[in-house]
């Protein structure tokens, strides 16, 4: 029956241009090793399983995975709750390695392309959109949305994918919308210097900071403290969105704190910010065109005409979609049931 619904979810997904991704309700109330059981009523656990593999051998070059599997073991009492419970879990529930696991969960963590927006209207209403790009085609068959339960009651919300603990992209509801794009200066060899920062030096992975924030944060403007100053692993831009007029952002961050600010800033023309994967007061390289597309995008829009919709429609144009475009999220603090995210099938490559 579960094999089933994955052939069926695949056979929908080359159907059409993009597909809502399946929908987990994880309690924050249970214990971590048990929170994300509800994965096994979606997914195979073999699909999983191979999956995982494909994603590390791709990222993580073989001799690197042989070499510090065993030290990455060695390293599992470092990993902080309730983060070491939900990858016990998940470890337990797929039959899988936990070291295998662990570094799943870090190759996801150098290689996110991304483009993120946040938009303020003419009523002062914000909007946050993003692209997440990654150059692995099997997570689209990954992604999900997960809500996430204190009480009964929704905590926060995102979008990742199956086997991962940490969130690229949430939202708090009535509070604040997160995303978080990497930064072009850090490179993939970093990988291992990223692992023992987060378990030795105690510095959180971007995306377990993305969560905690969703979870802890208060108020855009906590929101925009923690993650400006909290030490992280690795440089990342985060972008954020609130839910009044002038409350959104771009932080761009180096490990031990924020190198720049950019907010948004209506009043003199600033009522949009776009973030891809390059310093926002540098020009990007000549080959990518990301930027320059969303910007020409964004002012063809307009500020009277950008909406939820509208931003779907920027966030599509190519090369802001590319092949490599896993999902597209649009979302809206202030009205957290319109959060959407649909995933690309097949991306958006280039056409005349």
């Amino acid at each position: 029956m579960v094999r089933a619904a994955v052939l069926l979810l695949g056979l929908a997904a080359l159907c059409r241009a993009q597909v809502a991704p399946p929908t987990l309700n994880i309690s924050l109330d249970d214990e971590p090793e048990v929170r994300w059981e509800p994965l096994l009523k979606v997914f195979d656990v073999e699909y999983l399983k191979k999956a995982g593999a494909e994603v590390i051998d791709s990222t993580v070059p073989k001799w690197v995975h042989h070499a510090v599997k065993p030290i990455v073991k060695s390293l599992e009492r470092f990993v902080p709750q309730p983060y070491a419970g939900e990858i016990r879990g998940m470890a337990s529930h797929f039959g899988g390695s936990l070291s295998d696991v662990i570094i799943l969960n870090f190759a996801y963590e150098i290689s996110a392309f991304c483009t993120s927006i946040v938009a303020q209207d003419t009523n002062g209403h914000v909007y946050h959109g993003r692209n997440l790009d990654y150059p692995h085609p099997v997570l689209r068959n990954l992604t999900i949305n997960v809500v996430f339960l204190k009480k009964g009651k929704v905590a926060y919300r995102g979008t990742t994918f199956a086997g991962y603990v940490g969130l690229w992209t949430g939202q708090s509801p009535h509070k604040f919308t997160v995303s978080g794009d990497q930064r072009g200066n850090e490179k993939w060899w970093n990988w291992w210097k990223n692992l023992v920062s987060a378990f030795l030096y105690r510095r959180s992975p971007v995306s377990w900071l993305v969560r905690e924030t969703l979870e802890e944060a208060e108020d855009f403007e906590d929101a925009v403290m923690r993650l400006s100053k909290i030490p992280i692993i690795t440089g990342v831009y985060y972008i954020v969105g609130g839910v009044r007029a002038g409350e959104g952002a771009v932080i761009t961050r180096d490990r031990q704190g924020p190198a720049d600010i950019w907010p948004l800033d209506p009043l003199h023309g600033g009522w949009f910010r776009v973030e891809t994967n390059f310093d926002h007061w540098l020009p990007p390289p000549a080959q990518d065109h990301r930027r320059d597309v969303a910007n020409k995008a964004l002012n063809a829009t307009g500020q009277g005409h950008i909406n939820m919709e509208t931003l779907y429609q920027v966030l599509s144009q190519y090369p802001v979609c590319n092949g490599i475009t896993v999902y597209t999220t649009t979302m809206s603090s202030a009205e957290p049931d319109k959060y959407n995210t649909l995933v690309r099938p097949q991306g958006c490559p280039y056409t005349d």
